[in-house]
């Protein structure tokens, strides 16, 4: 019984996708502490087989990075691609959450979102940060076309 209502419990919760990093670039040294960088990481969509988004973003470095004290700068870039056959196992909400990480230690979050444009097919990704107070307005978006042979179910 325990078993079955943990794993209901999972079900339940949203599903988001952990990244992995790929790479960095220095763009500031720190003679204490951490670099400031450029880090690129990678994430698979969570619902979406086949895709893989790559997002870049400044880590600040010195002391305060180094102990995660730092907030980051709320500027991001992403490139989402088909790196296989796209598969869609159930039917997707028209807008929904993917990927999320703390740019702060309190309050402020890179946000992916993902988007479906039924008409034409395509999976659209958003990526913005929010901070409780004062979100910033900056956000970057790509989109992967779906081949028609396989449309693209939507959570009515």
């Amino acid at each position: 019984m325990r078993r079955a209502l943990t794993c209901l419990a999972l079900t339940l919760l949203p599903t988001l996708a952990v990244a992995e990093t790929v790479g960095e670039v220095t763009t500031a040294w720190k003679l204490i502490g951490a670099n400031h960088k450029v880090v690129v990481d990678a994430f698979d969509d969570p619902r979406v087989g086949g895709v893989t988004c790559y997002v870049s973003r400044a880590r600040t470095g010195g002391l305060k990075g180094t102990f995660g004290l730092a907030e980051d700068k709320a500027e991001a870039s992403i490139a989402c691609r088909q790196v296989g056959p796209v598969t869609v196992r159930e039917p997707l909400p028209a807008k929904e959450e993917v990927f999320s990480e703390r740019m702060s230690i309190l309050f402020k979050r890179l946000q992916v979102v993902r988007m479906v444009d039924s008409r034409r097919n395509v999976l659209i990704y958003l990526t913005y940060s929010d901070k409780l107070i004062d979100g910033s307005p900056q956000n970057s978006v790509t989109a992967v076309a779906v081949d028609h042979a396989t449309p693209i179910p939507v959570k009515h």
